[in-house]
């Protein structure tokens, strides 16, 4: 028999104030709240509850508090080495995937859930989820939103303030509301960070091996 709590990872209409889903959450959201009530100095402790609340998570993820998650990010996947500011919202009511060294400008939300643009099913409280995956080495700037089922290629700049509801490929600067390609990184990147302030690459930490 499937129940509510299975529907949510399969698209699906479900309520989401089941009593099975209620429990396992709110054992979930007592994490979080923890989490934010840590020192900046507590990096220890924060690291282990990261683990404890992400469904996985890489070395070295360090997340601003507070952050804000329906679940605690329990169906979260981080790679290692990300960095995310001061309020990530992750409405990760199913899956959402982040891959290595992508980073959070602040107030970014990763949104899974939605619900029925039919009034009727709206005032039984239904709703449905999408999985969002970010790739490796993105970077999302300040106040970016990524909508339920996204899809977001390596390497890829998202605009500060961007609305992003449809996919977006790997190697390119996009931005707007919605959010749309602008342009390929390319080869005046390799030579300027921003405008006309040149890289000095003899001042470049080498790669990690």
């Amino acid at each position: 028999m499937t129940t509510e709590r299975d529907k949510m990872h399969t698209g699906d209409l479900y309520l989401p104030n089941d009593d099975q889903i209620m429990h396992e959450q709110m054992r979930a959201l007592d994490k979080l709240y923890d989490y934010n009530q840590t020192r900046p100095s507590d990096t220890a402790q924060r690291a282990a509850l990261l683990t404890e609340m992400f469904a996985e998570i890489g070395a070295n993820c360090y997340i601003e508090p507070p952050l804000h998650a329906n679940w605690a990010g329990h169906f979260a996947h981080f790679g290692h080495d990300i960095y995310a500011n001061f309020n990530l919202t992750l409405v990760d009511d199913t899956r959402i995937t982040v891959g290595d060294y992508t980073m959070f400008g602040p107030n970014v939300v990763l949104a899974t859930g939605s619900h029925p643009v039919l009034p009727e099913l709206r005032a039984k409280a239904y709703q449905y989820n999408l999985p969002i995956t970010i790739g490796r080495n993105c970077w999302l700037g300040a106040g970016v939103i990524v909508m339920p089922g996204v899809t977001i290629g390596d390497n890829t700049v998202i605009g500060a303030g961007s609305i992003v509801t449809r996919d977006v490929p790997a190697n390119v600067v996009a931005y707007g509301n919605p959010c749309r390609v602008q342009r390929d990184i390319g080869k005046l990147d390799k030579e300027f960070y921003w405008r006309d302030k040149a890289i000095d690459w003899t001042a470049i930490a080498p790669d990690k091996p």
